[in-house]
């Protein structure tokens, strides 16, 4: 079973005009593609609610949830939190994922561009902060060191992994670099396919011991090219040591 655009906006349509019901309710917004006009047929529902200042949040998402199950088909749901708001996401029976934001008093408001008001006030946010290109660049060698000892030891799987996180902090490197979106990989299709091509040998087609550490000495190629890119003398300090662990 699968969810048509039209279920979709009927079921958002529903759940705003239950959040107006809801005493407990003061603001609510459209967040995600839609706030944008940017929906596909496989966008999700992306609702940020902003509550009463005497309203409790336990409660009003387990009542929430409770009706999700009972009358829009949910069939498991996880939590994000961010600062004092949960992110209850649900998955309903027809594939369709719905995220509802629960902003206490004083923490409804944008985080971003994607965000289209539908009634009630909005407090301004602290703008969110960006990842230091230097933290990344430090994640990515940590991976690198545990992607050598995963090869020498003969875990094919953790290699792997291993391999990947590399890359992961390298494309967000790249994502900051040309001022596209970094998290979840919401950005890379932005990215220029020159940009990209580079990456593409990193990733690994099979556990063999030699497709391994091939794929490794192409994810520290990237790696010390982005370095390069943000601090050049620290691209020097790391080259010795980070081609030693492919040697």
């Amino acid at each position: 079973m699968t969810y048509t655009p039209t279920e979709r906006s009927t079921l958002r349509d529903a759940l705003v005009a239950e959040a107006r019901a809801d005493a407990r309710i003061t603001g609510a917004a459209l967040t995600g593609s839609a706030a944008i006009g940017a929906e596909d047929e496989w966008s999700d529902i992306d609702l940020a609610l902003g509550l009463a200042a005497d309203a409790d949040q336990s409660s009003t998402v387990a009542d929430w949830t409770s009706t999700m199950y009972a009358e829009h088909g949910a069939i498991h749901h996880t939590d994000v939190w961010s600062g004092r708001t949960i992110y209850r996401v649900f998955l309903l029976d027809s594939t369709l994922q719905v995220d509802i934001a629960f902003a206490p008093s004083g923490a409804f408001g944008a985080l971003g561009p994607t965000f289209q008001l539908l009634f009630g006030e909005a407090a301004e946010q602290p703008a969110g902060s960006t990842p230091n290109p230097v933290d990344l660049i430090g994640m990515g060698w940590l991976y690198a060191l545990h992607a050598r000892s995963s090869i020498a030891r003969g875990k094919a799987w953790q290699a792997e992994y291993m391999i990947s996180g590399v890359r992961d902090h390298v494309l967000m490197l790249m994502c900051l670099r040309h001022g596209v979106p970094h998290s979840q990989g919401r950005g890379l299709h932005l990215l220029p396919a020159a940009t990209t091509a580079t990456v593409e040998p990193t990733l690994v087609r099979s556990l063999d011991a030699d497709e391994l550490r091939r794929a490794f000495r192409a994810s520290v190629d990237v790696l010390l090219d982005e370095v390069a890119q943000v601090d050049a003398d620290l691209a020097v300090r790391l080259t010795r040591t980070l081609r030693e662990l492919t040697a």
